[in-house]
C-alpha cells in the first residue's frame, strides 16, 4: 500500500505527523509513504524508514511571484511529481484550504478532517472521506487518530514514537553540554535576554558547556550577546536543520522556548525543558520522553497573544526592570526555577 501525506509546515507540524507514520508502519507491513512538505523542511521526512519520496512544495515563496513560478516551470513539475506514482490514498493532515487545495493533482481517494475538526472547515469539501476528531487534545495525538481511522487500524496505546532512523543523521558522540533554543516567531514567546544569559552563567559555574545555535541575523546577535564574555558558550556557525539535529541530538539536555527546534529536540529524545508564557503547552508542547513544560501562573497566562497587553501594576514597576524582564509573565519562570529543574532533569539522566 502506498499514501501521499500532504503536510507541508511549520517545522512543529511536520514534526508532529511522525508518530502517526510510526504507527501505522507497525500496523499496515509494507505500507510505504511520500510526503508533500514546504521546501524548508524536506529533510524532516526522509528521516523516517517509512517514507520513501519526500515531494518539496515552496507555497510561501510561490506566492509572491505566481507569474514567475509558472513561467520558470516549477509548478508544472511539481504537479508532474505528484501524479507520477499511482497511490492507495492521500491524506491531507494539514486541515487547510491550501492543503487541500494540492489533493486535487492526485488521483486518489482523499482523507482529510470533517469540516467541525479541520483548521479551516472549508477544507473538508475536496475530501472522500472526511473523518472526525476531536478538538482539545495534543496535536500529536489528533495526527495519530486521524491516520488510524483513515488507514483502518486501532490506535497503539501509550505515547506515539516519533520512530527516526539516526542513523542516516551521522551523529556525533554524546557531549556535556547544553543547548539553548533561543529563537521563536512572536516577540511574546522569547524568554527574557537577561534570562539565558544569567542561566548560561549559572551552568558555567557547574562546568557545563552551553551551545548557541541561530536561523537569522537577529538570532545571531542575541546569541553573541548571551554568549559575550562566558568561557562556556559557544555560538554555532550557521547550520541547516540536518546540522542542528545533530547538535541536538549529541547534547546532554536542552533547554527551549516555545519554537518548532524544541520539537526537533523532542523528535530526538533529547531532555529538554520548554518554556511557556503567552502559549498553552497542553496543546502543541514538545512531545516525547523527557520532556519538561515550564508554563507560566501569571494572572494573564496564556493569553495566545502576539503583542503583550499587560498593564504592569506598582507592585510590578517595584520587583521587576521592564527593559530586561519583559514580558512580565516569564518572572514566574526565571534563571534560579529553570537551573533548578534543569539540575533535577540532568541529575534523573545520569542515574537511568
Amino acid at each position: 500500500m502506498r499514501v501521499l501525506i500532504i503536510k507541508t509546515s511549520s517545522l512543529g507540524d511536520v514534526i508532529h505527523t511522525l508518530p502517526a507514520v510510526t504507527d501505522a508502519a507497525h500496523a499496515i507491513p509494507g505500507i510505504r509513504f511520500d510526503w508533500v512538505v514546504e521546501e524548508g523542511f524536506a529533510e524532516i521526512p526522509s528521516w523516517h524508514p517509512a517514507v520513501d519520496q519526500v515531494i518539496p512544495v515552496a507555497i510561501r515563496r510561490w506566492r509572491k511571484n505566481l507569474w514567475q513560478t509558472i513561467k520558470s516551470g516549477e509548478w508544472k513539475a511539481f504537479k508532474q511529481r505528484l501524479r507520477a506514482r499511482k497511490y492507495d490514498l492521500v491524506i491531507d493532515a494539514q486541515g487547510l484550504v491550501k492543503s487541500a487545495w494540492l489533493t486535487r493533482y492526485v488521483k486518489a481517494p482523499v482523507a482529510g478532517l470533517d469540516r467541525y475538526s479541520a483548521r479551516e472547515g472549508w477544507a473538508s469539501r475536496f475530501y472522500d472521506r472526511r473523518l472526525s476528531v476531536a478538538v482539545g487534545q495534543h496535536a500529536v495525538e489528533r495526527v495519530r487518530q486521524l491516520f488510524a481511522l483513515a488507514l483502518a487500524y486501532d490506535l497503539p496505546e501509550g505515547i506515539g514514537r516519533y520512530g527516526l532512523d539516526l542513523d542516516r543523521l551521522q551523529l556525533p558522540p554524546a557531549a556535556p553540554y547544553v543547548v539553548f533554543l533561543h529563537g521563536t516567531t512572536w516577540a511574546t514567546k522569547h524568554w527574557p535576554e537577561a534570562y539565558w544569559r544569567e542561566l548560561a552563567e549559572r551552568l558555567g559555574r557547574r562546568n557545563l558547556q552551553v551551545r548557541l545555535p541561530w536561523g537569522n541575523p537577529a538570532e545571531k546577535a542575541r546569541a553573541e550577546r548571551i554568549a559575550q564574555g562566558l568561557k562556556n558558550c559557544e555560538v554555532l556557525p550557521k547550520l541547516n536543520l540536518a546540522g542542528v539535529a545533530r547538535v541536538l541530538a549529541a547534547a546532554k539536555a536542552c533547554v527551549a522556548v516555545d519554537t518548532g527546534l524544541g520539537h526537533l529536540a523532542a523528535a530526538l529524545d533529547v531532555p529538554t525543558i520548554s518554556l511557556f508564557g503567552p502559549t498553552n503547552p497542553g496543546l502543541t508542547g514538545a512531545y516525547g520522553r523527557v520532556q519538561v513544560h515550564q508554563a507560566s501562573d501569571f494572572p494573564c497566562a496564556p493569553c495566545l497573544q502576539k503583542k503583550c497587553t499587560y498593564k504592569p501594576s506598582a507592585e510590578d514597576l517595584r520587583r521587576f526592570d521592564l527593559k530586561r524582564e519583559w514580558p512580565l509573565c516569564f518572572t514566574r519562570l526565571n534563571p534560579e526555577h529553570v537551573a533548578s529543574r534543569l539540575s533535577a532533569l540532568l541529575l534523573a539522566e545520569d542515574v537511568r
